[in-house]
């Protein structure tokens, strides 16, 4: 099995770039997604409620976003909870797959987390800041949001050092369709 880490920075591209390579190579795990469920797990909501003391029982990610901008609630707190959570999913992801000649993993924050010695091939992509806000806000993020999230990631510079291939994705999908199928050839 060979375990293929694609990480980047904010609104890199990381997730289309992840469907991409994984589409008919292998199953792909998506850290963003697993979180997400997270969320929607009424005993993770309780002890989320309870932890950060919130007053409502619903829209708990808006809440904890609220209170991130407001700073009354520490972003590196709440990634003390996931991220465990988060790393036994993907520890049964690969254990179920041990099989498969590729595994994907998407996993934003793979070199803050010092998770590279899970992975035999790092990819990482890049895109300018402009364009990842761009591409922020059309999701319907705000600025504050971005700065916030963007200030707690390193810098690129930095996670690029450990990665084995960086992919900017500043252009088209099917300029990043190609550049992802020329590394994938590399390794069949």
């Amino acid at each position: 099995m060979i375990r293929i880490g694609i990480t980047g920075s904010l609104a890199s591209g990381k997730s289309t770039a992840s469907r991409f390579i994984s589409n008919n190579n292998g199953p792909l795990f998506s850290a963003d997604k697993e979180v997400k469920k997270f969320y929607k797990n009424k005993a993770f909501q309780k002890k989320i409620i309870k932890i950060f003391k919130l007053k409502k029982k619903s829209n708990i990610k808006k809440q904890i976003k609220t209170e991130v901008i407001n700073k009354k609630i520490n972003l590196k707190r709440l990634e003390k909870i996931l991220h465990p959570l988060v790393r036994k999913k993907m520890h049964l992801f690969l254990k179920n797959n041990k099989k498969k000649k590729f595994v994907f993993l998407e996993i934003p924050l793979l070199v803050e987390s010092r998770l590279m010695k899970y992975f035999d091939v790092v990819i990482f992509i890049r895109s300018r800041t402009e364009t990842r806000l761009k591409r922020f806000l059309k999701r319907g993020g705000s600025v504050r949001i971005f700065k916030i999230l963007n200030k707690q990631q390193l810098k690129d510079s930095s996670k690029m050092k450990v990665c084995d291939h960086i992919v900017v994705n500043n252009n088209t999908l099917s300029s990043l369709k190609k550049k992802l199928f020329n590394i994938i050839k590399l390794y069949e």
